[in-house]
């Protein structure tokens, strides 16, 4: 529901505006001078965080109609020197770097092309696991990384954190997370329904996801303990990023083993669907 009400708080990569990046003469120890400079200045949406080294910090400022990205930086750079000015001995000097500009046309085509990658991703998805292993593994697969999908994304707009290319780039990799997962313990529900041959489909699968439980849980534990690391101490400029993936590993964890096994079970997954009658002449060459 979040999706269609409040929709995805879309950075600059999508909506268009202006990035500057802004050097002081010193150290700063908080951007909120910066913020409220701005907010003064008439920039309501800026965001600013920081970028290389104590002194420099990133400006994200969304378009405005009728002005140009040269009279919007000269306003904004304005602003703070006016402000550092007005200080006792001059405050912090402060210049301009780099400004870069994103049009909304440019903006509009990377949502599209956002789209098809995911997209794109669950074909591919689809035909590999179709072909590895059987209809019914690659639809579980894809519904289990869709669920992932949804989630992951369902946080960013729940709580109208800032979408950009970067969390985009982190959905794509919890897909490729969530699917390793789901092929190992796909692999063994397969390989062990050759190799007990007493059992229901229900006992096999649990018995496969028993098999599994300990390497899933051990792999996904030290992923979340290097992400987290990125969360903590990496810095505003990657926090979305390490933030999308900390939810996308625990999500495709447990996807892997509830999800994706529950679905291939209600689409009546059967020992015959994965054992090849010993009659076939290409039983040396399956997989």
């Amino acid at each position: 529901g979040s999706f269609f009400k409040q929709g995805f708080a879309l950075g600059l990569d999508f909506t268009g505006g202006i990035l500057l990046e802004v050097n002081y003469k010193q150290d700063l120890d908080t951007l909120n001078g910066i913020r409220t400079t701005l907010k003064q200045a008439g920039f309501t949406d800026a965001a600013v965080q920081r970028f290389g080294t104590p002194r420099d910090a990133l400006i994200r400022l969304g378009p405005r109609t009728g002005q140009d990205s040269t009279s919007l930086s000269n306003k904004a750079l304005a602003a703070l020197q006016q402000v550092e000015a007005s200080k006792p001995n001059g405050g912090n000097s402060v210049e301009l770097r780099r400004v870069e500009y994103v049009g909304p046309q440019v903006g509009s085509e990377l949502i599209e092309e956002a789209g098809l990658a995911i997209l794109y991703s669950l074909i591919g998805i689809l035909i590999y696991v179709a072909m590895r292993f059987e209809y019914r593994f690659a639809v579980g697969a894809i519904v289990a990384t869709v669920h992932d999908v949804i989630i992951t994304l369902g946080v960013f707009s729940l709580w109208q954190i800032e979408f950009d290319l970067t969390v985009l780039a982190a959905v794509l990799a919890v897909i490729g997370y969530s699917l390793n997962d789901t092929i190992i313990v796909f692999d063994r529900i397969r390989e062990n329904f050759r190799r007990v041959r007493k059992g229901t489909v229900l006992e096999i699968i649990n018995l496969s996801l028993n098999e599994t439980l300990s390497r899933t849980m051990i792999t996904s534990g030290t992923t979340v303990l290097t992400v987290l690391a990125l969360f903590i101490f990496g810095g505003e400029i990657i926090h979305s990023f390490a933030l999308a993936l900390l939810v996308g590993i625990f999500v495709g964890t447990y996807s892997s083993i509830y999800v994706a096994s529950a679905s291939v079970i209600a689409l009546g997954i059967s020992r015959a669907n994965l054992i090849v009658p010993k009659h076939n002449p290409n039983l040396d060459g399956m997989p």
